[in-house]
């Protein structure tokens, strides 16, 4: 047997488990947006404006599971597995308080924000629908984000792959009932979304009990060391504030464009994100497998597995991107039924799948830093893609291109701007050894 089969199985252990659970997230956009596009176009570009909103809160708390991975899985590593346990119970009070706050925050300014985006009444009306329903799924949603990473750490992605499956059919099923026999239209979308993620959070936190008390960890609220938890959190939420500030201006661009390119980016936001947490199942792998190795002191293993990790990217980001290029004809009649908006989404398609193996390579190395608790560098490396990217931006709205062209320039701007100056940040970093820190902390 070789050296690398034992690694390959660790690998796919994680991944495979992580890969159907990240899939399982995004179903519920794409189930959404499924079911609204058919309802009009206005409707289908006001969901686009409140989702985004939604989805900014969510990604800004993703640092949730992003610190409390590696923490989790570094003391594991070490042989503390009650601490690594102290640390995930941590994360999950942070999360349900951060949640709270969010929503009452989100309600108070729900309706100016919405005006940002928009001009358009019914698209405003629509998005506000979506957005003051769905915010109450926000406290929800953070606790399973972290209790997530508490079991990404632990080396265990198989439950939360069967908690985001069975979520994602139960959210397939409410937002049914609720748009179309009950007539609730998008706000019936929010709602069947809101339900299932506070289902979700109390299906995580059963299994979050049960091993804090078989290891005789206290449930009491907490963040541990404070000096440690907020110094990770705060640079993780400056790293996740540049990269969502990235697709906050890829929304409002394709809005300066028109109604028609806001609907078609919805659609292609969709297959982006789908694509995204496919490609993401490596980095769940990676933060793991870095975390554990670098808290039992193994550097050569760490820094062999990163490459590979990379390779693998790169394939299955190839592959992927073929997927899209060939089905970018017609998947936009899934989501969609408006000429102007079907005439747009293959451009946008086509543009996305071309970098997709770019993306891979990114989600990657992004997951080993991670997993590192490189948490500094990726913060302070977050503005360069961002400035590039908004350089970009600027230019497509002033040359005024809208239609297939419009959709499509922006794709390529985020691909050739945003993306790849991230890369080229990352793997800089993962060139050199100072990211390669041993032991527990």
């Amino acid at each position: 047997m070789t050296t690398r089969s034992p690694v390959t199985r660790r690998i796919l252990s994680l991944a495979v488990p992580a890969l159907g659970a990240l899939v399982a997230q995004p179903l519920f956009v794409l189930t959404d947006t499924a079911m609204v596009g058919h309802l009009g176009e206005e409707v289908l570009a006001g969901m686009s404006i409140g989702s985004t909103i939604v989805t900014t809160a969510v990604g800004l708390s993703i640092f949730l599971a992003y610190v409390t991975t590696p923490l989790v899985a570094r003391r594991l590593g070490a042989g503390d597995r009650a601490g690594a346990i102290r640390a995930g119970i941590d994360g999950m009070w942070l999360g349900l308080g951060l949640g709270v706050a969010l929503l009452l925050v989100g309600l108070a300014v729900a309706f100016p924000l919405v005006g940002a985006f928009t001009s358009s009444p019914g698209a405003a009306a629509a998005a506000r629908a979506y957005l003051t329903v769905s915010l109450w799924g926000l406290p929800g949603m953070l606790v399973v984000i972290a209790a997530t990473g508490l079991l990404r750490g632990l080396q265990n992605t198989r439950v939360p792959l069967v908690i985001a499956v069975t979520g994602a059919v139960v959210n397939a099923g409410l937002n049914f009932v609720f748009i179309y026999p009950m007539g609730m239209g998008v706000a019936g979308s929010a709602l069947g979304t809101a339900v299932t993620e506070t289902l979700m959070a109390a299906a995580f936190v059963v299994i979050a009990v049960r091993a804090a008390r078989a290891a005789g960890v206290s449930l009491r609220p907490g963040i541990g060391d404070p000096r440690q938890a907020l110094s990770a959190s705060a640079f993780m939420l400056l790293r996740t504030l540049t990269l969502r500030a990235s697709m906050l201006l890829l929304v409002w661009t394709a809005g300066r464009l028109g109604v028609p390119e806001l609907a078609a980016l919805q659609i292609t936001l969709a297959v982006f994100n789908l694509l995204a947490f496919a490609l993401d199942a490596l980095a769940i792998a990676a933060q793991a497998m870095v975390g554990h190795d670098l808290g039992a002191g193994e550097r050569d293993s760490v820094r062999s597995l990163t490459w590979l990790l990379v390779r693998w990217g790169l394939v299955l980001g190839l592959a992927l991107g073929l997927v899209i290029a060939a089905l970018s004809p017609v998947l936009g009649r899934l989501f969609a039924s408006d000429a102007g908006v079907l005439s747009v989404v293959p451009a946008g398609l086509l543009a996305m799948a071309v970098f997709v193996p770019l993306y891979a390579v990114v989600f990657v190395l992004d997951g080993v830093l991670i997993g590192a608790g490189d948490a500094r560098y990726l913060a302070w490396a977050g503005f360069a893609p961002l400035a590039a990217f908004a350089l970009l931006a600027w230019w497509l709205v002033a040359a005024g291109v809208s239609g297939a062209w419009g959709i499509a320039w922006l794709w390529i701007a985020y691909g050739g701007g945003n993306m790849a100056v991230r890369a080229a940040t990352l793997v800089l970093r993962a060139r050199g050894t100072r990211w390669l820190e041993v032991g527990a902390g």
